[in-house]
């Protein structure tokens, strides 16, 4: 198989096996009552209550396969963004089921939570800022141009880890929104990264590397669009923090192995806002004492609030982003 042919049947295959452990996994999740528990603050949402979560082990699962499938030749960054993922999964698995155990919406504490996440980033940072692949280069959006940030890697990087899965967790609020903003995203980065690999910006020794990346997140899209045929609206099951995180991590781990890092806040615009939105409506809120900027964060509780449809928010994040990601592509080729 040539490396379009593994793309291709990456995504399929990612979408066949989700969309066929999904209908086990919601069946499984309903009769174990792992149901989701909704703030009481977010009172549109009420009628979800009891819907099954940990959706995301579906896709995580789907992923994991097509990935490893579909590999060829050097897959050692493949394999730590793999890890990553499950890592990340895990943390939110543990999340998920002390809400479903203590039957509430509050799992592990934050400080927990981020301590967990600081783990596995530093740990992972350390492996990138080692590795022959990655060391302490980004390429510089639109240009044709990398930078040298030395051990300045290791701290940047723990920074896109937190910033990425938090985003993306925080994007996690209407159905299907996480997902469908994640698959345009993840399009996007491998049109970038195949006209990076194509434009001769690695290395000829290290292009199976970049190319397995390609499949991976070929792979990711693929199960996140079997997975939205269950979790778009309205869901059957959510992926909770087991998949938002997860997926995060996912995305951070690619970018940063392919000196891409410097891309997420362009690709991610929409991820950005959810957490831009929480961090200005806490900040302002506090200082103000009790005043708000919007009427709800994140930003897309703000647009539910003003009385537009879940399913129009739903697809207006995900062509925002992949229009971002697409025009980002058109000036790499300019």
């Amino acid at each position: 198989m040539n490396l379009g042919q593994r793309l291709v049947a990456s995504l399929l295959v990612g979408f066949g096996i989700c969309a066929l452990v999904m209908p086990f996994l919601v069946r499984f999740m309903k009769k174990r009552k792992m149901k989701q528990v909704i703030l009481h603050y977010v009172d549109m949402h009420s009628g979800k209550a009891g819907t099954p979560t940990m959706g995301g082990i579906g896709f995580i699962f789907a992923y994991l396969v097509a990935s490893i499938i579909f590999a060829r030749g050097e897959t050692t960054l493949t394999i730590m963004s793999v890890i990553v993922c499950i890592s990340f999964a895990i943390i939110g698995f543990l999340d998920d089921f002390i809400k479903f155990k203590f039957k509430q919406n509050r799992g592990l504490r934050p400080y927990q939570k981020i301590i967990s996440q600081l783990v596995v980033a530093v740990a992972v940072a350390v492996f990138a800022s080692k590795s022959i692949f990655v060391g302490g280069e980004l390429f510089v959006p639109f240009i044709s141009k990398t930078i040298n940030i030395g051990w300045g890697i290791i701290p940047f990087a723990v920074f896109i880890f937190l910033a990425t899965t938090n985003s993306v967790n925080l994007t996690d609020g209407l159905d299907g929104l996480a997902s469908l903003t994640s698959i345009a995203f993840l399009a996007s980065f491998v049109v970038i990264l195949f006209l990076e690999i194509s434009g001769g910006m690695f290395e000829l020794t290290s292009t199976e590397e970049y190319s397995n990346l390609m499949v991976s997140c070929s792979a990711m899209v693929g199960a996140l669009i079997g997975f939205l045929l269950f979790n778009g609206f309205p869901a059957k099951i959510f992926m909770g923090d087991t998949g938002s995180l997860a997926l995060g991590g996912m995305i951070a781990s690619v970018c940063i192995f392919s000196r891409n890092s410097l891309y997420i806040p362009i690709l991610g615009i929409m991820f950005v806002l959810s957490s831009v939105s929480v961090i200005l409506q806490v900040a302002y809120f506090k200082k103000t004492h009790g005043k708000r900027i919007f009427l709800m964060s994140p930003l897309h509780h703000h647009f539910e609030k003003k009385g537009i449809s879940e399913v129009k928010i739903v697809v207006w994040y995900a062509v925002i982003t992949l229009v971002v990601g697409l025009s980002t592509a058109l000036i790499l080729t300019i």
